[in-house]
């Protein structure tokens, strides 16, 4: 059973391994950036931050300042990433079955919506409105490294759930960027951008395993985007998708056709997956906190009685959880199947609140929603504090819980 177990949980361990242990290190650069706004070294911090650089000459040249090539360029190589794991659940992982699906798709659709919807209705009518999208996010890699921590044993079955529900949650985030995010639409750019995305698709029908032709075509997107006025982060995730999840047709594949997961581990998805997590996790993360959470808190004029404040605070610190948890007790109801792993209600709860750690896309969007430096500034506050209340929150609940669990067990002793 225990060897059937481990196998059964192969697919994402590497990626629950990863993002757990990202979390500690994006903490700290995200505090470290806030130290480095708020002492003296602030200004030159905001120097750096404004620095402008560029490659090519000519006609041929490309120049933005050190930030946007964080956001625009660094963070499509992590939307990349997204996309490989978001095709890798899709085909071999935890959403491959419909009945797989249901429970995390549902749950991150309730915990989308109801985090938008309750921001939205505290913002109607104010210069704010805009930033709905902001408290829709979960920041995966701290949800699951507090999780680790807090929850100890927790379920496997809510772990894979977190995992699962985060990775659609992510997929959510990015139609939300493509479709709300986006502005001043050149559709000439914009449809020379699908077509070397579609080449990319033509390669993999062809079972290309070239990892070069991708990359050109992949760069040729991303150009294409950044001059369409879609975030070009959308051609990383787009390109993510479109990498073969097979192996070349070698012997070991053609007389392994029982195990087509043989075939997925040889394949360039798995291999590209597999060298990029830790560069992700490690590096292109910490970079866009370190990048993104220095905000000056006294330049911020954050207002906690302010639409911005509330409807973030309410979003991730309320919407999330209820949204989530309201979800999965409902289909859970409906289907009289067990909760996920066979967790407690509270355990569940505790779960969903963990969701309501935005961060990393959080602020990703509230980039994208607001360009006015004072009024971003406050939303970046605004998702720090709610962040870490919704993660000490579901901290202490999973404590809690534990306690409340040996309890139980000292008394039936």
């Amino acid at each position: 059973m225990k060897h059937k177990l481990r196998t059964l949980m192969t697919p994402f361990e590497s990626f629950l391994t990863w993002e757990a242990g990202s979390g500690v290190i994006l903490l700290a650069s995200a505090i470290l950036a806030l130290v480095l706004a708020n002492s003296p070294a602030g200004p030159a911090y905001e120097h750096l931050l404004h620095t402008m650089l560029g490659i090519g000459t000519g006609d041929f040249r490309l120049e933005m300042s050190l930030a946007h090539w964080v956001n625009d360029g660094l963070m499509t190589v992590f939307f990349f990433v997204i996309g490989l794991e978001i095709k890798r659940e899709f085909l071999y992982g935890e959403l491959r079955t419909k009945s797989a699906m249901v429970l995390p798709v549902c749950a991150a659709l309730g915990g989308m919506l109801m985090p938008a919807l309750l921001y939205s209705l505290v913002n109607l009518g104010a210069p704010t409105a805009g930033g709905w999208g902001i408290p829709m996010a979960t920041d995966i890699a701290f949800a699951l490294g507090i999780m680790t921590l807090a929850a100890g044993h927790a379920p496997v079955g809510l772990v894979v759930f977190l995992t699962a529900l985060a990775i659609v949650d992510d997929l959510g985030a990015i139609v939300v960027i493509a479709l709300f995010y986006s502005s001043d639409v050149s559709l000439v750019a914009l449809g020379a951008g699908l077509a070397f995305l579609a080449g990319a698709f033509v390669l993999n029908k062809l079972r290309v395993q070239l990892l070069p032709a991708y990359l050109a075509l992949g760069l040729g997107a991303w150009l294409a985007f950044l001059a369409s006025g879609i975030h070009p982060t959308i051609a990383g995730v787009l390109l993510g998708t479109a990498i073969p999840a097979t192996a070349a047709l070698d012997d070991d594949v053609l007389h392994d056709a029982a195990h087509p997961k043989k075939g997925h581990h040889g394949s360039l998805l798995h291999k590209l997956e597999h060298a990029l997590e830790p560069w992700s996790a490690y590096v292109i993360m910490p970079i866009f906190a370190l990048a993104n959470a220095g905000v000056n808190v006294a330049g911020a004029s954050l207002d906690v009685t302010s639409p911005l404040f509330l409807g973030i605070a309410a979003g991730l610190i309320i919407g999330k959880p209820l949204g989530i948890y309201g979800s999965v007790r409902l289909l859970t109801k409906w289907t009289g199947a067990p909760l996920p792993g066979s967790a407690k209600p509270m355990e569940a709860l505790s779960a969903g609140t963990l969701g309501g750690i935005g961060f990393t896309m959080s602020i990703f969007i509230a980039t994208l929603a607001f360009p006015d430096e004072s009024t971003l500034a406050a939303a970046k506050l605004s998702i720090l504090i709610s962040s870490v209340v919704a993660g000490l929150l579901g901290a202490a609940m999973f404590q809690v819980t534990k306690k409340g669990a040996r309890h139980e067990k000292d008394s039936a002793v």
